[in-house]
């Protein structure tokens, strides 16, 4: 982490790659496999997944000529160890489309897939060997060739790696076993046994039993890599989760004799939570928290004059009992929000967060860091407006004026919930905070706290919540 004079460097989100890729040389593979996906940005940033998720992956495959190929798409760790391969199929015939299915590791981390290619001569044998024999041209030498190649499969020379500087295949020349090694010699005698007809020794050949073994140890000519890509694999939690928005004030609150009324705290807040659990949610979630700005509070239905007593928005963050790494004085202390977190967890139910990055005029911030608001012509701080809406009692932060400074304070706010437990964040209106920001920000903590989950409260246009999505919120 940076210290208060040397800024911190940003982390990258890619994934190590072998350095023998097609994009790093720009070479096809022997066998070509284009238009690989899942892939964000070349690769530069990872696809997503979660634990045990089933996740296509597809290529465009095709070659020269008519002989056969085949294509496997493989998943590696980030130092190359493979973890599953599976045979892609076509799955758009005269488009040359194909398709396999992986699974993700049962950990979360960051793993690569790629896909090999090769030249299959056991299909392509079998295609020319079926006519050929069946039209009485080159009978002899046909079936002399499919023993040969009956025999090398059987001895377990099962691929012949093509040249080129481009991806190292991680397929391994698997030996049958004695069983499948049995039925393999057997055909490739009786492909030589000229006491049968032409016919029945190509069937023994193209037999069921033969097609089988060539199946699972496969003739793999020309065999080479692609690039390897980078995905990311999350917690399960990262996919799907039914949350309840909870505003702890509002559980267990009462109204007194006089009118007034008295706030719930996270104590009667956590009071509900066997009910929140009994109805089946996943996640507790938490409107902001904090201590709540007086100037320029916004009354009932956004008004402007607040009436005594009136409570404000949570999202007008900010007073002088503290800004964003505080509780409001009303709903409790640290000691009882780790009460609520506690209680939240014996009842299998994640404690998720607001994180609103804004200040209400009276947060801290705003006379300790001036530097961190956009000041107008007259003096005055800018606040938030979406005309012909305005929000007096919001200030929204400036990213550009010491994004160093800012970086470590919003860091260091979400360091201390997440060491209080939280584990998830929802994240107001993310898209009005720069991307580089994000970026830098979700890439540490993916390193720090990598089962820290961050929603995107984005809705806004489709390319700047692809972009959000792409730079790793989950």
């Amino acid at each position: 982490m940076a210290d208060e004079t040397t800024p911190a460097k940003p982390r990258t989100t890619r994934a190590r790659s072998r350095k023998t890729s097609v994009n790093e040389t720009g070479m096809l593979t022997r066998i070509p496999a284009t238009e690989v996906w899942p892939v964000i940005e070349n690769g530069l940033w990872a696809a997503k997944a979660v634990e045990n998720e089933a996740f296509p992956v597809q290529a465009t495959v095709f070659r020269e000529g008519h002989d056969k190929y085949a294509a496997e798409a493989v998943l590696t760790t980030v130092r190359g160890k493979e973890l599953a391969r599976t045979l892609m199929h076509d799955i758009a015939p005269g488009l040359d489309r194909y398709e396999g299915w992986l699974k993700a590791p049962e950990t979360a981390g960051d793993y690569l897939f790629h896909v090999e290619t090769w030249s299959d001569p056991y299909a392509t044998w079998v295609k020319a060997a079926s006519i050929k024999v069946g039209s009485g041209i080159d009978v002899e030498l046909e079936l002399e060739e499919g023993a040969r190649l009956l025999e090398r499969a059987a001895e377990g020379r099962a691929f012949v790696a093509a040249d080129g500087p481009v991806g190292r295949p991680t397929a391994k020349a698997l030996k049958p076993k004695a069983a499948a090694k049995k039925t393999l010699l057997e055909a490739a005698n009786t492909l030589r046994n000229l006491d049968l007809s032409p016919q029945e020794r190509l069937s023994a050949g193209l037999h069921s039993s033969v097609r089988s073994v060539m199946r699972e140890y496969p003739l793999r000519d020309l065999l080479q890599a692609t690039s390897s890509y980078p995905i990311r694999v999350d917690r399960s939690r990262a996919l799907r989760g039914s949350w309840y928005e909870i505003f702890p004030r509002s559980i267990g609150a009462y109204q007194n004799e006089d009118g007034s009324w008295t706030s719930g705290t996270l104590r009667t807040a956590a009071a509900d939570l066997d009910r929140i659990s009994d109805m089946g949610f996943d996640v507790a979630y938490l409107t902001p928290i904090h201590p709540i700005g007086t100037a320029f509070r916004k009354g009932r239905n956004n008004s402007l004059e607040a009436a005594p007593g009136a409570p404000g928005s949570p999202y007008g963050i900010g007073s002088p009992d503290g800004g964003h790494d505080a509780i409001h004085p009303e709903l409790g202390t640290f000691e009882d929000f780790d009460y609520f977190v506690g209680c939240a967890r014996e009842k299998g139910l994640e404690v998720a967060l607001d994180l609103a990055l804004q200040c209400s005029p009276d947060h801290p911030w705003v006379e300790q860091h001036p530097e961190w608001f956009n000041v107008r012509s007259d003096g005055s701080i800018a606040y938030a407006e979406n005309p012909p809406k305005k929000y007096q009692d919001i200030y929204p932060l400036n990213f550009d004026k010491d994004p160093e400074g800012l970086y470590r304070a919003i860091r260091d706010v979400l360091q201390l919930w997440i060491d209080h437990g939280v584990t998830i964040f929802r994240v107001d209106n993310p898209h009005t905070k720069p991307l580089t920001f994000w970026q830098r920000l979700l890439a540490e903590f993916k390193e720090t706290n990598p089962d820290v989950l961050f929603l995107a409260e984005a809705f806004t246009r489709p390319a700047m919540m692809r972009t959000l999505a792409q730079i790793g919120f989950h």
